[in-house]
């Protein structure tokens, strides 16, 4: 769960009051019928901007974002790719890293982010 700075205030101690900005679940074999179902429409009727599944076993990542309606629509859904952010300005994800054998190297990640 993510919140960005603009909305700090929403945060009171260990309390979250109101959505998050970004949600990233992990799917795991117990976990695919609440993380697809239940807590994709929570999430949606909750406000929660964008959110984002990994699915290790599939090897698969899906990213949604809220519309003007307040409905989830894709960003993307893959294996491979460039997944980019429209919650954090600037922010993308290559895909793929998330796969990698052996994953990559942190620095190597933030220098491509261009973070550093």
């Amino acid at each position: 769960m993510l919140i960005t700075q603009n909305r700090i205030n929403f945060q009171t101690g260990s309390y979250l009051d109101g959505p998050a900005d970004l949600v990233v679940e992990i799917v795991s074999p117990e976990s695919v019928g609440r993380d697809r179902g239940e807590k994709f429409y929570e999430y949606e009727q909750g406000g929660v901007s964008e959110y984002w599944l990994v699915d290790p076993l599939r090897r698969r990542f899906e990213a949604y974002h809220l519309d003007e309606q307040g409905f989830y629509r894709s960003l993307f859904s893959g294996s491979e790719g460039r997944c980019d952010s429209r919650v954090l300005t600037g922010f993308w994800l290559r895909v793929e890293w998330l796969w990698q054998s052996p994953l990559p190297r942190t620095l190597e990640v933030v220098r491509e982010l261009g973070l550093i």
